[in-house]
């Protein structure tokens, strides 16, 4: 017997529908992280997105140097912010 089974045995849910909550609650608390640190680097450069701020190292805004690491961090974490909510819509 696996733990999820066990799990879902002391609490009376079936073990499918207790693994798609699991994965539904942990997909939204990474979601949530992700969102936060996508805030922290869009709300340093006054920016909503990637290419906001692209538009704004271009424009002679934002120092190409200062911004470097921080367009690619935030591109990934755009990338993956997208990648769990279509994950979500899955579940």
């Amino acid at each position: 017997m696996t733990v999820v089974d066990m799990v879902a045995k002391e609490f009376h849910l079936n073990p499918a529908e207790l693994l798609a909550e699991s994965l539904r609650v942990y997909l939204h608390q990474r979601l949530s992280s992700i969102e936060a640190d996508i805030f922290i680097i869009a709300k340093k450069y006054g920016v909503s997105d990637v290419f906001e701020l692209d538009s704004k190292v271009k424009a002679g805004l934002i120092s190409e140097k200062d911004g470097y690491d921080d367009y690619f961090t935030l591109d990934n974490l755009e990338s993956e912010r997208e990648k769990i909510k279509m994950l979500l819509e899955k579940i």
